[in-house]
């Protein structure tokens, strides 16, 4: 059965950004490390889902490109402009509702909680999160935007698998339900 999961990179200290939506911190250690187990995860996505924030930031750095060729979702209560191609739907208001589209879209494959933090903690407190995987770069940031700024503890979750990568960097992936 497809997953919705929430795929994101954090400092040790529990950050996926600077306060101002920095990543130079992520950014300085490239992504050569990274691109097969990135490659092997995006291959099993069918939609994505991602905040107003990302998108602005993702359309910031390349404005005439859109790195995604599933169907995504941004959930802004802004006007906003699309990209020359890709196919983005902008929605706002009740998660769970985006979330019947996006795995419709889906079909037999996963759904991508790209972030920010905030979309993913709606995700988690309405109970839609199966999994969580969080590559931990070893760097801590001490503020910022936060991995996951959830209004109530979660339930305990379960650790299914790691992967280290060169450079210090671990992935840990945690069932939620």
């Amino acid at each position: 059965m497809p997953k919705v999961i929430y795929y994101v990179a954090s400092s040790l200290d529990g950050f996926i950004a600077t306060a101002d939506n920095n990543l130079d911190w992520l950014l300085q250690f490239g992504f050569e490390p990274f691109q097969a187990h990135y490659d092997r995860f995006i291959a099993g996505v069918g939609a994505v889902i991602m905040g107003g924030e990302t998108y602005r930031w993702l359309r910031a750095e390349e404005p005439d490109a859109w790195a995604y060729s599933q169907p995504c979702w941004v959930l802004t209560s802004r006007e906003e402009t699309p990209p020359p191609q890709g196919d983005i739907r902008f929605a706002a208001g009740d998660v769970e509702q985006v979330l019947d589209e996006a795995r419709d879209a889906a079909g037999e494959r996963n759904v991508w909680v790209v972030g920010g933090g905030n979309v993913a903690a709606q995700f988690a407190d309405a109970g839609l999160l199966d999994e969580l995987w969080v590559t931990y770069m070893p760097v801590a940031l001490g503020s910022g935007r936060r991995l996951l700024p959830v209004d109530r503890p979660t339930r305990p979750m379960q650790l299914v698998a790691t992967t280290q990568f060169n450079g210090g960097a671990a992935e840990l992936r945690f069932s939620v339900r």
